[in-house]
């Protein structure tokens, strides 16, 4: 059975909701920690609204036998929007949750103190970082994905910590981490790291954000376009498909440099076609990084690249 500790629907679209929870629990639908979104007919004005929910079990380290574990209580969360465009947030969402496991006592004594305001908060600190940063930066954000591409590490100065977690979180949210070779970003990492003259440092202490040894490419700045256009709207759903667009982008590209520098390694013209891929894609310093990294141990590809830094040089 299902009790209500806290929300803000009114009382017909509770029941509503309720209904559909429990459905889903006794279908054995909801899983631990892992948040779902499915679109839920309630008797509000949108009629069709976007739901993300989540189960989880409250932690108590006093707890050491798995049977009281098993009689810890239980609860769902649910986040109510106007699509079903949440699933975009998805994994931020499954953190937000986390973090309410971890850093907060449901105790009923706790909830209008503790548990509420962080519930009602969600869409400002879930969802909304990306907006906020696109909004802070405007044409200087080319650099910001400049530094989440090529891991550039970040320094940010003089920033309230809302400022300083949306900078991180959108950093996160740009870089291909999980897109490509895991070996490949640590050893990014690495590289970047080592050259430290490198940082890309912000200072926050004035109205407008200040970089210092800030890079850029055309390809960043093209899709940094992209972003300013779309912050007329004030979509934040919208802010993150872009996002995904230009991560996706900077994968196919990668994918062709990879082709291309296998046919090179046999063919004089298509090393050629390398060096114009490169030319033309806007982002030839960041993708020649990643190969260099990626190809590594393989002679006959890491004399592609080396060539191919040469030309880019010249």
């Amino acid at each position: 059975s299902l009790t209500l500790l806290d929300t803000n629907l009114p009382a017909e679209a509770e029941t509503e909701l309720r209904s559909f929870i429990s459905k889903r629990l006794t279908k054995g639908a909801l899983f631990e920690g892992m948040g779902s979104v499915a679109s839920v007919g309630l008797s509000i004005p949108e009629s069709k609204v976007g739901c993300y929910y989540c189960r989880f079990q409250q932690e108590n380290l006093e707890m050491a036998t798995l049977e009281s574990d098993i009689n810890a209580p239980e609860y769902v969360v649910c986040f109510l929007g106007g699509s079903e465009k949440e699933d975009t947030f998805r994994l931020e969402l499954d953190k937000y949750i986390q973090n309410l496991k971890i850093n907060l006592d449901l105790e009923q004594k706790n909830l209008e103190t503790c548990v509420s305001p962080y519930l009602r908060s969600w869409f400002e600190d879930a969802i909304c970082p990306i907006q906020r940063v696109v909004q802070l930066f405007q044409d200087k954000l080319s650099s910001l994905l400049h530094a989440a591409l090529s891991y550039t590490p970040v320094e940010v100065k003089n920033a309230d910590e809302r400022t300083e977690k949306d900078i991180s979180r959108f950093l996160a949210a740009a870089s291909l981490q999980g897109l490509v070779q895991e070996g490949t970003m640590t050893s990014l990492c690495i590289a970047m790291t080592e050259e430290q003259h490198k940082s890309l440092v912000i200072d926050c202490s004035g109205p407008e954000p200040q970089l210092h040894n800030a890079g850029s490419n055309r390809f960043c700045e093209d899709w940094m376009q992209a972003f300013v256009n779309g912050a007329e709207g004030g979509n934040p759903f919208l802010f993150r498909q872009i996002l995904e667009n230009f991560k996706l982008k900077a994968i196919q590209d990668i994918n062709n440099l990879k082709r291309f520098i296998r046919q090179a390694e046999m063919n004089h013209y298509a090393l050629f076609k390398c060096y114009l891929f490169l030319k033309n894609c806007g982002s030839g310093d960041i993708l020649l990084k990643i190969v260099k990294v990626e190809h590594a141990e393989m002679p006959e590809a890491r004399n592609v690249v080396t060539v191919l830094e040469e030309f880019m040089r010249e």
